[in-house]
């Protein structure tokens, strides 16, 4: 997944209680057609989950969530799109990474299930580790720190040091602040702030803001209620192009369209990356 563009990860959830898309993509041909749709509007790669990690969403059995993701995965895979598997059981992955799936997506970056990493170094494929402390029911009690900045990048380094340990190559490693995730919106906002810090690591950075809650904090109305999910994509775009000129390798998005578009004019600009290539290839 090494590309000279910043990659757009497409959202597809399969599950009933995702806070912005939850029911819309439970039946297999809705999921797949949307997939497909997602695929055709310029991702990269699409990401499939079949458990909600909204704060406060409760857990379902892993075989719950294989039934959910598998058969999508299967049809994608076999019309050319490349998937993701969003999970943190060990389990989901391997069936996922059975049925087609080409990279792991895990919010825990390995804690949830030890057994993951083996999974991902048998597999050599991308991993992605996302600073976690605890799982959606409790997350919110964790979000306390001294430091935000230096906490996260030093608690990402130790997942990437057990990564490796496992047998992980360093270059499948690809990390991800976890915004949302037992952060508050001044802990996000910290990290959006110095996501230079976490690029220094060397390890491909993924930027994941879309419509999350403290967007919708920040655009409240007068009476100080959050701007509604539905109404949070130009939030959305903004945090996205703005990660992308930090140095981010890639940004998950629900939407993929006016993500590409707004990365395809960010890119006309002549930024560096596209200067960089750019030079490389008169070489």
């Amino acid at each position: 997944m090494q590309m000279d563009h910043p990659v757009v990860m497409g959202i597809l959830n399969i599950t009933p209680d995702s806070f912005s898309d939850g029911g819309k993509y439970t039946d297999v041909d809705a999921a797949v057609a949307h997939g497909a749709d997602l695929y055709y509007a310029g991702a990269n790669i699409v990401d499939v989950g079949g458990e909600s990690t909204r704060p406060g969403a409760e857990r379902v059995d892993a075989e719950t969530e294989i039934s959910r993701v598998v058969p999508v995965i299967r049809a994608l895979a076999s019309a050319g799109v490349p998937l993701s598997i969003d999970t943190t059981r060990a389990s989901v992955a391997r069936a996922a990474l059975a049925a087609g799936a080409v990279a792991i997506n895990d919010v825990s970056g390995g804690l949830a299930d030890r057994d993951m990493a083996r999974v991902a170094a048998e597999a050599g494929c991308p991993w992605v580790l996302m600073h976690w402390r605890g799982h959606s029911r409790h997350m919110n009690e964790l979000a306390v720190y001294h430091d935000v900045v230096a906490e996260v990048r030093d608690e990402l380094l130790e997942r990437v040091d057990d990564a490796l340990a496992a047998g992980v190559a360093p270059e499948q490693i690809i990390l991800d602040p976890g915004l949302g995730f037992a952060k508050t919106a001044e802990h996000n906002w910290a990290l959006s702030a110095h996501l230079d810090v976490l690029i220094g690591l060397g390890h491909p950075v993924l930027f994941a803001a879309s419509r999350k809650t403290y967007l919708g904090r920040l655009l409240a109305g007068p009476d100080g209620t959050p701007r509604p999910v539905e109404q949070r994509e130009a939030a959305t775009l903004a945090t996205s192009v703005l990660a992308v000129a930090a140095g981010a390798w890639g940004v998950r998005v629900h939407d993929v369209t006016a993500t590409a578009d707004a990365i395809a004019v960010w890119r006309a600009t002549g930024s560096p990356r596209l200067r960089t290539v750019s030079e490389s290839e008169k070489e």
